[in-house]
């Protein structure tokens, strides 16, 4: 029997709380909290729920929580209202670039996509004998 909240099928072999972090903008943290709101075991497996417990879960997760394509799609709109508004952030944003202050001389190639641009010496080839 597999659950599925918000559109996201969660593992039934691991611990709710775990299994809960499956879904997006659900952190361990929001995981815990939304457990204790529910009055469930964060140690039970998702595999040991009764029906009961599963549309507790769904209905708080779906009610009280951002989560999923509503989620991705607000944080889609506040980076496309920085682009638009030409703020720094939305800048570094276009162009691929840290947003958060890091270092770029050295240290930025996995948000420009893992790209190795490095300069040889400079000098040419010598041209090939006859």
């Amino acid at each position: 029997m597999a659950v599925r909240i918000a559109g996201v099928t969660i593992p039934n072999e691991k611990r709710v709380e775990i299994s809960l972090t499956y879904i997006f903008g659900v952190g361990l943290a929001a995981s815990n909290k939304i457990l204790k709101m529910t009055g469930i075991s964060p140690d039970k497996r998702v595999k040991d729920l009764t029906e009961e417990e599963i549309n507790k879960l769904r209905t708080l997760i779906e009610k009280q929580h951002r989560v999923e394509g509503d989620l991705k799609r607000e944080i889609a709109g506040n980076i496309k209202r920085l682009k638009e508004i030409s703020s720094y952030r939305g800048i570094r944003h276009t162009k691929g670039l840290p947003v958060r202050g890091q270092r770029t001389k050295t240290n930025n190639r996995t948000v420009r996509g893992n790209v190795k641009k490095t300069a040889g010496s400079g000098r040419k080839m010598a041209a090939q004998k006859t």
